[in-house]
């Protein structure tokens, strides 16, 4: 599957794949490549070569638990390391995902925010079927038996009563070809659909987890940044006497648009940037939150891409619809870790240590920074401690190997918190107005969603390939894709019924979060289905169940959502709220209780949710996916708005956005429905259901509808 040759390893290749690539994967003494995935040591521990990055998301150890188990190997001797950046890793369903926008080509190496492990399964399976073939055919030349009479388990390759450890056939096994049937195992998965314990958590409770800022290298200084708080905006001056003044100093270095400094350490670095009080270019007229507004109600008045429609809408909407019209703001990933990245340039070769999402985009950036090829770029990628969809952005990799060639020195940089949150490429505010014919008992026999927005995966595709923030906004200008307004499926039988994208160019740098453009859009829908069925008198839970004959997956959750929460009927002072969303083959519906506090704040007290998200491959896994979801989508939809203030962000500290605190936790109850269909992923589609759900519980508390995101902040 790998040229590796040059290692020692197998030199073995797929007609699917190409044959030779590099970097090739290293070995340590005693390892052995069986492929592209699995590594063997003598003594008989198993490394994982994983192509995701860990974010947060449990996936390395779901790849773990998938190679393993096709492999037969014994869990306790299991390891993983990152595989190394090249597009033997490819991710195919985040590259058609990306397709959308023009990327160059669906074999790109990725970490989407919620990993398709339906259709890397497989990619995996095969791989550890393959290693488990030549660990069987080596066996079987020692006792003089054909390698489909073998079989493993528990870390020993066994045929009847003999039985022979990994570790002593493994060397034999990386010289030999592999057969041209493998089989994938029919019984004996022991390891799949168990609550292993994650690989990476260890570490992280321990401390010895290595992150980004933690790297420490022989002669490294510490580097902090200032960079201008718009897209366009240019470095105009700063005072380098006063900045090298502060005790530490180690340099200066700047960009057109950004200034950092290093030190000895990252405060004085820090404390030297205040010192050269930078001043950036002016910031445009129109960065305010009144002209955003009026750029969006323009954009929602002119002509519109159709995305997705079943049916001919525009006529079954018959000339007097019900409208309503809806809008979100920006919203932040506020990833705990802020971008941090480490690189020391060794003659022609830069050496990179960051999380990242796209690595043969932040390889490149760093490339294109000083002049090198991409190949000459050696980018180790760490664990993150979160992201959301912020660490798609690789503006950091050419920042720090633009510092390690012009100080000439190891450096790491680290953006501070506020830097982190001005420069986020936030989900992007939008504008929506929904029409729908309401027929008799408060039936839904049209409904027409129309949303203007900027084409914020356009903009991140364009940044990862090199432009700047400014320059993807013009890219994106004018540009439309279902991705900027929708990203689940229709769950309900609406006999026609059609998504409408309005290209919106907005002055503000925007990009991929967490649950999609589905963040707003199922906020709109959910929100609009509960007004209808409270104008029309009818119980919520009984409108959406009679749309959901078409989807008995989605009506099992809702059902069950139901008793589990013990809905009363939505009536007016129950403060009770529903809300369904599907995706990718996943379903959930929550239930809400909510109110507002004297204050008119959301106080949010309970959230019970019913998922079914196919087979689990691990059960711990998924339940902690959906409900970081859940949490994710009640932080994003009780926040504190983000406004311009002079063209910067604000806020821009973390106990400024209001976040939930572990005292305003509400209760959560959660269950994950038993399910034989495909795997499905996780980690996206809990959040858009939950803001729906708590505005809904909201009017059943006190009759007023928020038709806007966040809750109470418009």
């Amino acid at each position: 599957m790998i040229g590796a040759a040059a290692t020692g390893g197998l030199a073995l290749a797929w007609s699917l794949w190409p044959r030779a690539y590099a970097p090739a994967i290293n070995t340590a003494p005693g390892e052995h490549i069986l492929s592209a995935y699995l590594k063997v040591g003598t003594d008989g521990h198993v490394t994982v070569l994983a192509p995701q990055a860990e974010l947060g998301q449990g996936n390395v150890t779901l790849i773990a638990q998938i190679l393993a188990d096709e492999l037969g190997a014994d869990w306790r001797t299991v390891a993983v390391e990152a595989a190394p950046v090249n597009q033997l890793y490819s991710n195919p369903s985040l590259g058609t995902a990306w397709r959308e926008s023009l990327w160059s080509s669906v074999q790109m190496q990725g970490t989407d925010e919620a990993v398709d492990f339906g259709s890397l399964e497989a990619v995996l399976r095969h791989s550890a079927a393959a290693a488990r073939a030549l660990l069987c055919k080596a066996a079987g030349k020692r006792w003089n038996a054909s390698w489909d009479a073998c079989t493993t388990e528990n870390g020993f390759v066994i045929r009847g009563n003999d039985k022979v450890r990994f570790g002593e056939v493994a060397e034999e096994a990386a010289t030999l070809s592999l057969p041209d049937d493998i089989p994938l195992r029919r019984d004996k998965h022991p390891l799949s659909g168990e609550r292993l314990p994650r690989l990476d958590v260890p570490a992280k409770l321990d401390g010895s987890v290595t992150y980004a800022a933690d790297i420490r290298l022989a002669d490294m200084v510490f580097a902090s940044i200032r960079m201008a708080p718009w897209a366009g905006g240019e470095l105009a001056s700063h005072d380098a006497k006063a900045a090298k003044a502060v005790p530490g100093y180690a340099g200066i270095v700047t960009g057109s648009s950004w200034i950092a400094a290093a030190a000895n350490n990252w405060w004085a670095a820090d404390r030297a940037l205040d010192a050269a009080k930078p001043r950036f270019s002016a910031a445009p007229a129109d960065l305010s939150d009144k002209a955003i507004k009026a750029a969006l109600d323009a954009a929602l008045g002119e002509s519109a891409s159709r995305e997705a429609h079943f049916e001919d809408v525009d006529d079954a909407l018959g000339d007097r619809p019900v409208e309503r019209l809806y809008a979100a703001g920006f919203a932040p990933h506020v990833a705990l870790e802020p971008m941090a990245a480490t690189a020391t340039l060794d003659g022609q070769q830069l050496r990179l240590w960051m999380p990242a999402q796209l690595p043969e985009a932040a390889r490149a950036a760093a490339a294109r920074a000083i002049g090198l090829n991409a190949e000459d770029v050696v980018l180790h990628v760490l664990q993150g401690g979160g992201s959301f969809g912020r660490r798609y952005e690789v503006e950091i990799a050419a920042q720090v190997a633009t510092l390690a060639h012009t100080l000439n020195r190891p450096v790491q940089l680290t953006w501070p918190r506020s830097e982190d949150m001005a420069q986020d490429r936030l989900r992007p505010a939008v504008a929506a107005k929904i029409a729908a014919k309401i027929g008799a008992g408060g039936r839904i026999e049209a409904l027409r969603m129309a949303i203007a927005a900027p084409h914020a995966l356009e903009q991140t595709r364009a940044r990862a390939s090199g432009e700047t923030a400014a320059d993807a906004i013009d890219s994106a200008s004018g540009e439309t894709g279902l991705s900027a307004v929708w990203s689940g499926t229709m769950p309900y039988a609406i006999p026609a019924w059609a998504i409408d994208h309005h290209a919106a160019t907005l002055p503000v740098a925007t990009g991929l979060l967490r649950g999609g453009a589905s963040g707003y859009a199922a906020f709109f829908l959910e929100s609009f289905i509960d007004e209808m069925a409270r104008g029309s008198g009818i119980d919520p839970f009984s409108i959406r169940m009679g749309m959901l004959s078409g989807n008995p997956r989605l009506a099992l959750c809702l059902s069950r959502v139901a008793t589990r929460g013990a809905w009363v009927g939505g009536a007016q002072g129950t403060g009770q709220g529903l809300a369904c969303y599907s995706a990718g083959g996943s379903n959930i519906a929550v239930l809400a209780e909510a109110r507002l506090d004297d204050a008119q704040h959301v106080q949010v007290t309970k959230l019970v949710a019913v998922a079914d998200v196919g087979r689990m491959i691990n059960p711990e896994i998924a339940l902690q996916q959906v409900e970081s979801g859940l949490l994710h989508g009640l932080a994003l939809a009780t926040m504190a708005p983000l406004r311009l203030d002079k063209g910067h962000i604000k806020p821009d500290r973390l106990g400024a956005l209001n976040w939930p605190r572990l005292a305003q936790m509400p209760d959560i109850s959660l269950e994950l429905v038993a399910s034989a269909e495909p795997s499905t992923p996780l980690g996206e589609f809990a959040l858009p259901a939950v803001a729906p759900a708590i505005a809904n519980a909201i009017t059943s508390a006190s009759g007023q509808r928020f038709r806007s995101l966040p809750l109470g902040g418009a």
